[in-house]
């Protein structure tokens, strides 16, 4: 796939430090200034991965995960924070020919070493979107599954993020998130806290399992309901 396929959109403000949470104030992107500020902190992205390939493929983590996600060859998926691409690769050779994946990023240089590894692994079947703190920009209506592994503690603005997420999803639709049940600033999530802001924009937890060798839990979640008007979203309590 030619680097040219990539599409990339203006880049919007990224991610802050563990030690303070969003105000509401001019470093907050304008577009997200219409739903709350989250009431904690964000982990800083240090890295793109959070373990060498090697070692989570001898832990048979991304087929585990698959599997408990029901991820099924023909089937449109999205991996969100893609990174170095560990889950796009393994999601490409899942979904097979027939079906897509789309690998999104906030960082342009991670997009770029991206499509430098799907155009040399000939993964025909997966593009890639330059997303943003607030927005992940995915075609409405376009997805079976949406991955979010080791992520979405650094997601700035989570509550604009997964309101502009929702109608991504089609009929029957999941997003699956991976994280660690810890503080933020140990670059995990609360799992209590993760449950609380996907329910306060209109989701709800389809299943809970542990995934120690994934570095802590798989949560699915569904839409649930009428998606709240952006000043009806309650904060969720810092924990």
């Amino acid at each position: 796939m030619k680097r040219a396929a990539v599409v990339l959109l203006a880049l919007m403000p990224l991610l802050t430090g563990c030690n303070a949470p969003w105000s509401d104030s001019g470093d907050r992107a304008k577009t997200a200034r219409d739903f709350p500020p989250a009431d904690r902190p964000v982990a800083p992205t240090v890295s793109t991965n959070w373990s060498t390939e090697e070692a989570r493929d001898r832990v048979n983590e991304a087929d585990d995960v698959m599997d408990s996600s029901d991820v099924r060859p023909g089937m449109t998926v999205a991996d969100i924070g893609a990174g170095d691409g560990y889950y796009t690769v393994r999601l490409a050779q899942r979904v097979g020919a027939g079906g897509r994946v789309l690998a999104q990023d906030i960082m342009p240089e991670v997009i770029e070493r991206l499509a430098d590894r799907v155009g040399r692994e000939r993964l025909d079947n997966v593009s890639l979107k330059l997303g943003a703190v607030d927005d992940p920009r995915l075609p409405a209506a376009s997805f079976d599954r949406i991955f979010m592994v080791h992520m979405y503690h650094e997601i700035g603005e989570p509550y604009a993020f997964l309101w502009r997420l929702r109608p991504a999803l089609r009929k029957g639709g999941q997003v699956l998130v991976v994280d660690g049940d810890r503080p933020i600033a140990q670059h995990g999530t609360p799992f209590r806290l993760l449950v609380c802001e996907f329910e306060a924009v209109g989701y709800k937890l389809l299943s809970y399992d542990e995934k120690q060798h994934a570095g802590g839990y798989l949560a699915r979640f569904v839409p649930d309901g009428k998606r709240p008007d952006a000043d009806q979203i309650t904060v969720c309590d810092s924990p």
